[in-house]
């Protein structure tokens, strides 16, 4: 792709890739419980939040999991699940903030920084482990950005217990919330543009071949 500064040449084709992503797969699946869970009992938006990327990051790498070595057209198409799903919850966290708003309440600031720190530790794990994959497709990349997405929103969550505990209120909260719905927007149109690029080019060559 053009400008993007990607090699779009790799598409994960990789036994060490594969076991990366198995890997960063179950760190995923047992963080969204634990986040899930601190998140209801800590009444934190900015961890409930965290916790459905933690779900929807699960699914979608198993997707690239299953997608390695197949035709390029699936791997697209599992690109832009990817990138429209992440813009679905980026729509979600953004409405449930805004409702949570007009919710009288102030989350438990020593549960978001205690889980908020060992969700960071996972995701920067997760993060190291993918470093060297960065670079590939948009079925590649987006796994990258994805876990690069969570690693900055851990960090975001630890700062937002802090202001909560400072201020005394709901709003740094609510406010790292917003925060993380407009990133996932972000990057879902960063995936979807990429994806779309891929297959315009994938369509041309197809065409002349």
């Amino acid at each position: 792709m053009s400008g993007c500064g990607c090699d779009v040449t790799f598409d994960g084709t990789s036994e060490a890739y594969k076991r990366v992503l198995w890997i960063v797969i179950a760190i995923n699946a047992v963080m969204f419980v634990v986040e899930l869970s601190a998140g209801l009992a800590s009444q934190s938006m900015a961890l409930r939040a965290d916790a459905l990327d933690f779900l929807g990051d699960s699914v979608t790498y198993a997707i690239s999991l299953y997608v390695i070595g197949r035709p390029v057209h699936w791997r697209s198409m599992a690109a832009l699940f990817k990138g429209v799903s992440l813009a679905a919850m980026g729509l979600w966290v953004l409405g449930m903030t805004i409702y949570q708003v007009f919710y009288v309440g102030q989350p438990d600031e020593t549960i978001m920084g205690s889980v908020g720190f060992l969700a960071f530790i996972a995701n920067v794990t997760s993060a190291l482990l993918l470093l060297r994959f960065r670079d590939g497709d948009a079925n590649v990349r987006s796994v990258w950005l994805c876990s690069r997405n969570d690693a900055i929103g851990n960090l975001a969550v630890i700062l937002a217990a802090g202001g909560v505990f400072w201020t005394g209120t709901a709003w740094p909260d609510l406010f790292v919330a917003f925060l993380m719905a407009s990133l996932f927007l972000h990057s879902a149109t960063r995936i979807v543009q990429q994806t779309l690029a891929e297959m315009k080019v994938n369509k041309a060559v197809s065409e002349t071949s």
